[in-house]
């Protein structure tokens, strides 16, 4: 047991760590004071603005509330299809510190309305051209009070000299939206591109496979994360959440419908001869109802052989009025009629087979077949199930590059939600990755850092579920943890109770033990020598016993010949002996 213990507490220290790896690091930005009280407090960190660096085409931190208004523009625009009071998009954005904020002075963009349209966006500082470098698009959400219906997704507006961000509304082109999205039980993080045909010039959206991680706490833990999209040149691309990728893939192989079209089609002109036969069975033609079938037999009969049980009451009812009933105070027969007692199950009934009118029992028919039909054989003619022939396709283009979309001018959030206080910050739109992880590296993990270190009542499966969603070969090292000491534990208990349990089982039974044995060899030895062992009878008997030996000598030789036979089988035998204190006293 002791190694068992050892064992456990090794691998939990092992466990701890590999969950507590992350955190470490970026907890050193937060003080921790211990009060007078023995209280411990911890010190949020002061907001320290994002340093921009070069290659970005948008960063905003919402580090100056009065920059929002000159750098973003909320729609005056009106949504289409909807009703005059429903159209506008009048939902109301603010800037400022989050409630619960865990780092000191860091503002954010908070969607403020319940059930309303929202729209607001904000230009590049140069658009993003598909020209060979990747795209990394970043920014974060937190749900301060959960969702119940809403997106935050955001909008990645195509470039365009007659674009107006003050008339942006759902209509508006974009190229590529991204990000979460909740109504009911239905969570998903959208990547939607938009593809240009290059025959047609028609455009069409192209929507990425489902994230094969789960999102559910993403939505419910009222925590910071950040979402991540990289498209890659070579027509790769990741989607991720907190650092961790939940869907990856190819542009032309994980989208529905597929870029490209196939290359033949249905001829949508062709049509099915009249003559054509798609029945693979059909009845025989050459089958005849056998003379002895008998359409207009039924399939039940009366059983005439039954007859009335003894004891049936045909006078009785099955359902007598109820006599213990009475008639309502508030009852009025001229509104609510004549009053009856309400119907019971007769009592005299329950002794009896039955009461009421008795009548024959139906029973199976032996002669009833039914309606004849011949049986079904192969059809001769079958041709199988028609198609239309195919055809190449003339809307055929094979586009191996979709990579290069239309270049990308603003960035812009057009949500409806049935949910308020909804933060957005520290978006980034570059084409560096290194970029792309030094604004992490300054915004997203000093907030969650913060975050998990003021949290406080962060429990053990919390850490858990965060380290095995990065790591999943933590999952078998947790299995190990959990299922090898109880394996052992339980060997251990099967051995303890294999073995030998004389001295319980002597102290529980007459049996007798090793010690006893060995005492009443050395009482029998002193019978027969004498207390000082020199082969002299004892003194301690008395008269009496001297000469009832005296007259019984023969019966007292006989006496001691059969006892030690007896020791000698009982020393052999396997089965317990009695203890010396029940033992037959001897024959003086």
């Amino acid at each position: 047991m002791k190694f068992n213990t050892v064992y456990i507490v090794f691998l939990g220290v092992c466990l701890i760590g590999a969950t507590s790896a992350d955190t470490d690091d970026e907890d050193d930005d937060v003080q921790v004071e211990v009060e007078d009280d023995d209280e411990v407090r911890v010190e949020k960190p002061q907001f320290v603005p994002p340093t921009i660096q070069k290659n970005v085409h948008f960063a905003d931190s919402f580090n100056k509330k009065d920059e929002f208004k000159s750098r973003w523009t909320v729609s005056q625009a009106k949504k289409d299809g909807a009703e005059e009071n429903l159209s506008k998009y009048d939902g109301k954005w603010k800037v400022e510190v989050p409630k619960s904020s865990a780092v000191e002075g860091d503002l954010g963009l908070v969607l403020k309305s319940k059930a309303k349209h929202h729209a607001v966006a904000s230009k590049l500082n140069k658009p993003f051209k598909f020209d060979g470098k990747p795209l990394f698009v970043q920014y974060e959400v937190k749900y301060q009070d959960g969702i119940d219906c809403g997106g935050a997704y955001v909008k990645l507006l195509s470039a365009d000299p007659a674009l107006d961000l003050k008339q942006f509304h759902d209509k508006t082109p974009y190229t590529i939206m991204f990000g979460p999205d909740k109504c009911g039980l239905d969570n998903k993080l959208h990547f939607i591109f938009r593809h240009k045909n290059p025959k047609t010039g028609e455009i069409e959206e192209k929507h990425a496979k489902k994230p094969s991680a789960a999102l559910d706490s993403y939505f419910t833990d009222k925590k910071t994360h950040q979402y991540s999209l990289v498209i890659n040149p070579d027509n790769t691309f990741e989607v991720s959440v907190d650092g961790s990728v939940v869907n990856s893939g190819s542009l032309l192989d994980d989208f529905s419908p597929p870029v490209n079209p196939p290359k033949e089609i249905e001829d949508p002109n062709d049509k099915k001869p009249e003559d054509w036969d798609e029945k693979e069975k059909i009845p025989d033609p050459d089958a005849e109802k056998p003379e002895d079938w008998d359409e207009n037999e039924p399939e039940k009969i009366v059983d005439s052989e039954a007859t009335k049980p003894d004891g049936w009451l045909e006078d009785e009812n099955k359902l007598v009025p109820d006599p213990d009933a009475e008639k309502p105070k508030d009852w009025d027969e001229e509104m609510d009629g004549e009053w009856e007692a309400p119907l019971i199950e007769n009592p005299k009934c329950s002794d009896a087979p039955g009461c009421g009118k008795w009548e024959q029992p139906m029973i199976k028919n032996p002669k009833y077949k039914g309606k004849w039909r011949p049986p079904m054989i192969d059809n001769p003619n079958y041709q199988g199930i028609w198609k239309p022939r195919r055809i190449p396709n003339p809307n055929f283009f094979e586009d191996l590059d979709p990579y290069k979309m239309t270049p990308i001018n603003a960035v812009g959030l057009e949500l409806w939600s049935m949910t308020d206080e909804i933060v957005f910050d520290n978006f980034l739109v570059t084409d560096d990755k290194g970029v792309a992880e030094k604004w992490t590296e300054q915004t997203f993990q000093i907030k969650s850092a913060a975050e998990k270190a003021s949290s406080g009542g962060r429990s053990v499966m919390d850490a858990i579920s965060d380290a095995t969603r990065e790591r999943p070969w933590l999952w078998a090292l947790i299995l190990v943890v959990v299922v090898l000491p109880i394996v052992l534990i339980i060997a251990y208990c099967c051995m303890s109770k294999s073995e030998p349990e004389t001295l319980a089982e002597a102290k529980k039974t007459d049996a007798v033990s090793p010690d006893d044995e060995k005492k009443e060899e050395s009482a029998d030895k002193e019978e027969k020598t004498g207390p000082g062992g020199d082969n002299k009878p004892s003194t301690k008997k008395s008269k009496a016993s001297l000469e009832a030996t005296e007259d019984d000598g023969d019966d007292e030789d006989e006496v001691d010949a059969e006892e030690e036979e007896e020791e000698a089988q009982e020393k052999n035998s396997e089965s317990p002996r009695r203890s010396p204190r029940k033992r037959k006293s001897r024959k003086d």
